[in-house]
């Protein structure tokens, strides 16, 4: 198995177990374990525990970011934004366990908020960011739209909409889901 498969398999493991228990009761033996290596092997690729958390977190946000960008590519700015509401809802669905990472563990007591709030945002809230400027420059969003709250606010809700809709609407097409949200999204910021 190659390095790259071996961390593939790390991440992996270690997103479902931190998602089950949270970051303090995962342990390294029981995130090696379900990665099917040894302890040894995690500490040779991360260093630490906090150091395997970290990539987590940076692999992680790096292919949101990467999905919401190609979502939006080549589109006018509205139809970037639907684009974008549309492919955080896939990511989410597709990586729910990441997800509740991202919620709970950025926000753990020891954690280094600032420094994953500053990731989050480079990585995929700008990307949002991105679109609202594009769409305000057209004139399809209100000049004075404050953008960085804004695109926070997209992000935000988008992500706590998508995993109420996966724990508690699991049967709700993502269509209505999507729909709804892009409502919400017209109603509030266009012109």
């Amino acid at each position: 198995m190659s390095r790259t498969e071996t961390r593939e398999r790390l991440f992996t493991a270690a997103i479902e177990l931190i998602a089950e228990r949270g970051f303090a009761a995962a342990s390294v033996d029981e995130i090696a374990g379900r990665a099917g290596c040894a302890k040894g092997t995690v500490y040779y690729n991360f260093g630490s525990k906090n150091a395997l958390f970290t990539a987590l977190l940076e692999y992680g946000v790096e292919r949101f970011g990467a999905a919401l960008r190609g979502a939006a590519e080549g589109l006018a700015p509205l139809d970037a934004l639907s684009a974008v509401v549309r492919a955080e809802l896939v990511f989410i669905g597709e990586h729910e366990s990441f997800a509740r990472l991202l919620i709970a563990e950025t926000w753990r007591a020891g954690g280094d908020w600032p420094q994953a709030a500053r990731l989050i945002r480079e990585r995929t809230i700008d990307v949002v960011g991105d679109v609202l400027r594009s769409a305000v420059a057209a004139g399809d969003l209100r000049a004075d739209l404050d953008v960085g709250t804004a695109a926070s606010a997209v992000f935000g809700m988008v992500l706590l909409v998508a995993l109420d809709w996966r724990t508690l609407q699991p049967d709700r097409p993502m269509d209505e889901v999507h729909a709804t949200l892009m409502d919400l999204l017209r109603g509030r910021i266009t012109t």
